[in-house]
């Protein structure tokens, strides 16, 4: 049989197939939309998109010619994001129809599941408006209604928006890149939102609502059990620090990021940078002076990753000097037990952020030593070896504070309780409240991430997809180990800059644009890319030496900057 024989050309056939990774292959109807597909199997959580040869695809998405498909579920990263849109969209929906005049934002995350979200132009809802407006979503989920997808003119839609009193959007879409913009349609409502949604309401069943402090909460499951609420909990610290950025960005007359274009494109960059700097540090400032007048022997700091601790942890210093205190940092990894009695996490290797990987009862005896104002003999952790060592000898002058700055720093469990009525807590974290508009947030881990890809090149060589692709174990530890115990902190101190992620645009995007497609970092470096894209960029010349945007993209006065230890 020659060649030719073995190649012939033909007509498409009726049917296509999808290749899922696990070697399960479904067929069904050329042009079919591929979440039909997916009806014909079970997955171990909702799915509510897909992935379609390396790119991320709406359930709505044809399936014209045959792929290799993987589902997105609500346990995945944009599953989540994907469900919790959708519930913001929702929402926005009932509200709208049942209070017509009311303007509702929906203004921050919470860590166990939810969105503080807050009313204005009238009182804040009652128990019984909660109510009904919980109801009213449930039947609109049970009506199983679609949202409709749709592309029209950029020109059409700032009318349209305009046209209905959404100015935050006006002012967004000002700064448009793009031609065109896509809407989600849901009867008479139309709205933008960015990023992907489900095809209808029945995929949004898992939600509540309840009053919070002048505002209420919209809870949704978190990705561990996608399918359940956890218990709700209260988060009086955390939300005090949201309302203190929200004032700052009222004092600065910047609300979203459409307002935040504005005035970089009017040349107010250096206002907004030394104003929003010189916020920071009051607020430093008064943690000081509350160390100084609680007399605090130990401080504790605390917070996810690229938070900026240690730029804060050093301004702190320097701030408490300033009153005339010399505190001593200690170092809580010296502290780890030997390799071999550290306990093993789920991969089989040593577990460093496990609280039972220090030596507690020696770190007891030794801050109740120092405190007392005793001599004592420091660990060295040499994690070459894998033990721990002999360190140098310390006394503490009368009154002078230890700082001690690690991810256990909240956990009640790390020092007794006759050492733990001694500390002053301190939670650090990037509590971004600067949305692009009021129904559509930027996420507090998307700055952290933003962040932390920016360092890592900067001072680790890592490119953005390596970063990307230790991020859901980053996220993982952080769930675990610092953000339950986030409200056990005296004081919260944000991080968040109004002005950073226009200042850590240039030094992101073009390490997000190497990462090639076909890899499982694309789709998340290409969602970033298309967030970024609402930005003006500023200069970092305008960025002062001591900032904790300066601790990312590098030149921070504060990198070296050490005390003189009292031996």
């Amino acid at each position: 049989m020659n060649a030719e024989s073995k190649f012939n050309l033909v007509s498409p056939r009726p049917q296509v197939e999808i290749h899922l990774l696990d070697g399960r292959v479904l067929s069904g109807p050329r042009g079919a939309q591929v979440g039909e597909f997916f009806k014909a199997v079970e997955f171990s959580a909702p799915v509510v998109a897909a992935i379609v040869n390396d790119d991320l695809h709406e359930l709505t998405y044809p399936i014209d010619m045959d792929a290799r498909v993987r589902p997105v579920i609500m346990s995945d990263s944009d599953g989540a994001l994907i469900y919790r849109r959708s519930l913001n969209f929702l929402l926005e929906i009932a509200f709208a129809d049942l209070f017509p005049k009311v303007k509702l934002t929906i203004d921050h995350s919470i860590s166990f599941g939810g969105y503080y979200c807050q009313v204005s132009g009238r009182k804040p809802l009652s128990m019984e408006e909660i109510a009904a407006l919980r109801s009213h979503m449930q039947e609109l989920i049970q009506a199983d209604l679609p949202f409709e997808r749709k592309e029209i003119p950029l020109n059409e839609a700032i009318e349209y928006f305009r046209s209905i009193g959404y100015d935050d959007k006006v002012r967004l879409l000002a700064y448009r890149q793009k031609d065109y913009l896509t809407l989600y349609r849901f009867g008479n409502h139309m709205d933008y939102h960015h990023g992907y949604m489900v095809p209808s309401t029945s995929y949004l069943k898992w939600f509540d609502l309840y009053a919070t402090n002048g505002g209420f909460t919209l809870r949704f499951p978190r990705r561990h059990a996608p399918t359940q609420l956890e218990p709700a909990g209260e988060y009086p610290k955390l939300l005090l620090a949201f309302r203190q950025y929200g004032d700052w960005l009222n004092r600065l007359g910047i609300d979203n990021v459409g307002a935040l274009n504005n005035a970089i494109r009017a040349g107010r960059e250096h206002e907004i940078v030394l104003v929003s700097e010189a916020l920071h540090e009051q607020n430093v400032a008064e943690i000081a002076q509350q160390i100084e007048e609680k007399k605090s022997h130990i401080v504790l700091i605390a917070g996810p990753s690229s938070s900026g601790k240690t730029t804060f942890s050093r301004r702190l210093t320097i701030q408490l000097l300033a009153l005339g205190i010399s505190p001593y940092p200690l170092e809580l990894d010296n502290y780890f037990l030997d390799r071999d009695q550290t306990p093993l996490g789920e991969d089989g290797q040593p577990d460093f952020e496990a609280l039972e990987a220090v030596d507690l009862q020696l770190l007891a005896e030794h801050l109740d030593k120092l405190i007392a104002g005793e001599k004592i003999q420091l660990p060295r952790y040499n994690f070459k070896t894998g033990k721990r060592e002999t360190g140098e000898h310390l006394q503490l002058h009368h009154g002078q504070p230890i700082i001690m700055e690690g991810i256990h720093g909240l956990d009640p469990r790390l020092l007794p309780s006759t050492l733990s009525g001694r500390a002053f807590k301190i939670y650090v974290s990037a509590l971004t409240q600067l949305n692009l508009d009021r129904h559509n947030r930027v996420s507090t881990t998307d700055t952290r991430l933003i962040r932390r890809i920016v360092r890592d090149a900067q001072e680790r060589g890592y490119s953005a997809a390596q970063t990307i692709s230790r991020w859901e174990s980053v996220r993982s530890g952080e769930k675990k180990h610092i953000f339950p115990y986030q409200e056990n902190a005296d004081v919260m101190f944000n991080s968040a800059l109004v002005y950073e992620l226009s200042a850590l645009k240039p030094f992101v995007e073009p390490l997000l644009r190497q990462v090639e497609h076909g890899t499982p970092e694309y789709i998340e470096a290409k969602r970033l890319l298309a967030f970024l894209e609402w930005f003006l960029p500023i200069d970092a010349d305008v960025i002062p030496e001591n900032s904790i945007v300066r601790e990312f993209i590098g030149g921070s006065i504060l990198k070296d900057f050490t005390i003189w230890k009292h031996k």
